[in-house]
């Protein structure tokens, strides 16, 4: 992987990452195109640009990562369990499960289920909880369970917890900002795994790439931080939808 390889993978992580569209499927097409042999090291250096990633999460919500707020954390922890049990007793089948077609196809469902939840069930009004912090520890469960869905490439991380807090009664603000937050241990644990598992890997030219991408690719992540919250108080998610299904139905053009 060259500097130049690192900068366009970062830019894609920091930008896709907290948006509904699969960062996960982004990479694994980018990496097909630029032709980056997907060894033990590239999948680790691309798990811990998405860490970078998460980190732009912290410095965008700095006032929630405080003691006074652990009853916050208590529920977003609650969402992280059904993702990482799963993900932890199927590790070995899920790894399988990586391909353009399954990303292709994963694209097409999340961008149709993203229409119809947007057509027919949310309807922001005085019942929708606007702030993540009136979240319910019930309703913070659902919202783990349906992050599982996450663990299909293609799906999305943040696609399926939005999904999941939006059904739930959140508005659509809140419901990335639920979204943000769990990406926090979600990502963590999955970055700690893999330098466990990789710092081996890295040599001192390995360094000098995964430096480049790691911040690259907290830079874009913060500014997308910023501009998705914005967008989300003009704009519905439907245009993600669009997206998921226009993307989707390429991939399996281009490589079927």
């Amino acid at each position: 992987m060259t500097i130049l390889d690192s900068i366009i993978l970062g830019i894609i992580e920091g930008f896709t990452e907290f948006l509904p569209i699969s960062s996960t499927g982004h990479l694994i097409v980018a990496s097909k195109f630029l032709e980056i042999e997907q060894n033990a090291v590239n999948k680790a250096y691309e798990v811990i640009i998405q860490f970078s990633a998460i980190l732009a999460v912290f410095f965008n919500y700095k006032e929630k990562f405080t003691l006074k707020k652990i009853d916050l954390w208590i529920k977003v922890f609650a969402a992280f369990l059904p993702l990482a049990i799963i993900g932890f007793i199927f590790s070995s089948q899920i790894k399988e499960l990586f391909s353009i077609n399954i990303v292709a196809v994963m694209f097409i469902v999340g961008g149709v289920i993203f229409l119809i939840v947007e057509k027919f069930f949310v309807h922001e009004d005085k019942q929708t909880i606007y702030d993540v912090e009136k979240i319910t520890l019930k309703q913070s469960m659902i919202i783990g369970f349906a992050q599982i869905f996450a663990l299909i490439p293609g799906t999305s991380r943040a696609g399926s917890t939005i999904i999941g807090a939006l059904l739930v009664g959140l508005s659509r603000k809140a419901s990335a900002e639920f979204s943000f937050l769990l990406a926090f241990p979600v990502m963590a644990a999955v970055a700690a795994y893999d330098l466990l598992k990789h710092y081996e890997d890295f040599t001192q030219t390995n360094i000098i790439v995964l430096a480049v991408g790691f911040v690259t690719s907290f830079v874009v992540a913060y500014l997308t931080i910023k501009l998705f919250l914005k967008f989300l108080e003009k704009f519905t998610f439907v245009s993600f939808g669009v997206y998921r299904i226009i993307f989707g139905v390429a991939l399996l053009l281009m490589f079927n």
